[in-house]
């Protein structure tokens, strides 16, 4: 398949145009000629020297992750951004980027994914950007206290050496939940505003913890690699069933 066709697939599905606007990642295909076959793809869930490396060593001909290179653009090819960059050229390895779209996605995207494991019914988006969402809200099949819902996402997410952390502030049995995934604390009024009893996310800011407290919600903080697997994961048998052979490279931070 040309890597144009699978770009243009890959953007169609996870609305891509939709976040130009709104996001500072630069999403779609970051590095790579248009035009060049692809036959496997790898995926990974952030775009740097360790998994770059892996996905040409798997013989891999695209890499598509969650966290790119291009962050508001490149201004210049030196450091960091050279030596992640010319190992995508010198092995003939493109790299497609998916940041807020494969957040936001209500099927195949990261609060999609931490809500299955929630098993959450009655879903709806949540997490408002703009005019989109990036994340997910709904409800819990049996009302469960705050360690039950912590130990679950211990026990089901990839967290690494990390641990899933808790803020204990909201009512004992808990019954709804809101989910963003990565850095989402900043959505905090909103699960407030929506009656939400907890918000799962991946990583706090300091000011999370009197937030909550004064606002008598759980916070749940699960690692933010930890909560971003889930939207990579998903692509990975959707691009298989269109004819390409396929590796997920797993490098858990536990942060």
């Amino acid at each position: 398949m040309h890597l144009s066709e699978l770009v243009d697939r890959l953007d169609e599905e996870l609305r891509t145009d939709e976040y130009a606007d709104l996001d500072a990642s630069a999403n779609g295909l970051q590095v790579g000629p248009p035009e060049t076959e692809v036959s496997h793809v790898a995926f990974a869930v952030d775009g740097v020297r360790e998994t770059i490396d892996a996905a040409a060593e798997a013989g891999a001909d695209l890499l598509v992750t969650h966290h790119g290179l291009s962050w508001g653009g490149i201004e210049r090819v030196t450091g960091r951004q050279y030596e992640r960059i010319a190992p995508l050229i010198e092995r003939d390895l493109a790299l497609y980027v998916s940041h807020l779209p494969l957040d936001g996605h209500q099927e195949l995207g990261n609060a999609a994914g931490v809500a299955d494991v929630l098993e959450l019914s009655e879903r709806e988006p949540f997490g408002e950007l703009g005019p989109l969402h990036i994340g997910q809200r709904g409800r819990v099949s049996e009302p469960c206290g705050a360690v039950e819902l912590r130990d679950r996402l211990a026990t089901e997410l990839d967290t690494g050496p990390g641990d899933v952390r808790l803020l204990e502030f909201g009512p004992d049995r808990i019954e709804d939940v809101a989910i963003v995934t990565g850095s989402g604390t900043d959505w905090l009024d909103e699960a407030v505003a929506t009656g939400v009893d907890a918000l799962v996310t991946g990583e706090g800011k300091g000011k999370v913890y009197h937030e909550a407290q004064e606002a008598g919600v759980h916070v749940v903080l699960a690692g933010h690699y930890a909560t971003e697997t889930f939207g990579v994961r998903s692509l990975q048998p959707l691009v298989e069933e269109w004819g390409l052979e396929t590796t997920y490279m797993d490098v858990p931070t536990g942060l």
